[in-house]
């Protein structure tokens, strides 16, 4: 079963930071999770939410402003560029690019990351929108893709045979043995999230790919 860092480690460090995927990469998490969202000014920066509220309150939309000043408010905010120059090889990266969001310039940092030597089995493409799978299978025809997918199994299976993927995130609410049993013979691996409870997750382990974590220390493998 994989551990999988969620947005880092966000039970350990402010989610979606430099310090939060550290804290995953030194509790030996075997994937590690981030969100990206792009600037006004096509900076590719780690962030769940549209938008940065700043120690003041200030609520600032990511799309529409740049990273200069995003930064001003928000003096963590990690561009994608640098986050994968920080991982440096030590885990693969499993990059959400959120629904309405342009993936373009992400392609285009991975594709730079390649010829710069790293392999394309470091990096992961997931998301929720089934147009955004599509055009990174198109970009990188041999890429793992990652089906984000709420609570309909039906669902997520028909975006897998249109993609040719067999990775599913579900959240674990919707999850029972039988149904990760049965997906499991089918040659589905499922990831559930968001997973903190490494009891649980014990009795699921036979059938279940990984555990997306805010708390990989709890997972750690001794």
């Amino acid at each position: 079963m994989k551990i999988i860092g969620h947005r880092g480690s966000r039970g350990l460090a402010p989610e979606n930071t430099i310090a939060s995927i550290e804290k995953a990469i030194k509790h030996g998490v075997d994937e590690v999770e981030i969100d990206v969202r792009m600037t006004k000014d096509r900076v590719v920066v780690l962030s769940h939410n549209p938008a940065i509220v700043d120690a003041s309150g200030a609520e600032l939309s990511i799309r529409h402003t740049t990273y200069a000043e995003l930064l001003r408010h928000k003096s963590d905010l990690a561009p994608l560029d640098h986050t994968i120059r920080t991982i440096a090889h030590r885990c693969p990266l499993i990059i959400e690019i959120k629904p309405g969001e342009k993936p373009g310039k992400t392609f285009e940092i991975i594709q730079y990351y390649l010829a710069k030597g790293w392999r394309l089995d470091e990096f992961r493409i997931a998301s929720f929108d089934a147009k955004i799978l599509a055009q990174a299978r198109k970009e990188f025809p041999t890429i793992t893709l990652i089906v984000n997918e709420s609570w309909s199994s039906l669902r997520a299976r028909h975006i897998c045979n249109e993609l040719g993927t067999k990775r599913i995130s579900m959240q674990q609410q919707w999850l029972w043995r039988g149904f990760l049993r049965a997906m499991w013979r089918s040659n589905y691996e499922i990831s559930a999230y968001t997973m903190n409870n490494p009891q649980r997750a014990k009795k699921w382990a036979p059938y279940l790919y990984g555990v997306i974590t805010d708390f990989p220390d709890r997972f750690e493998k001794k």
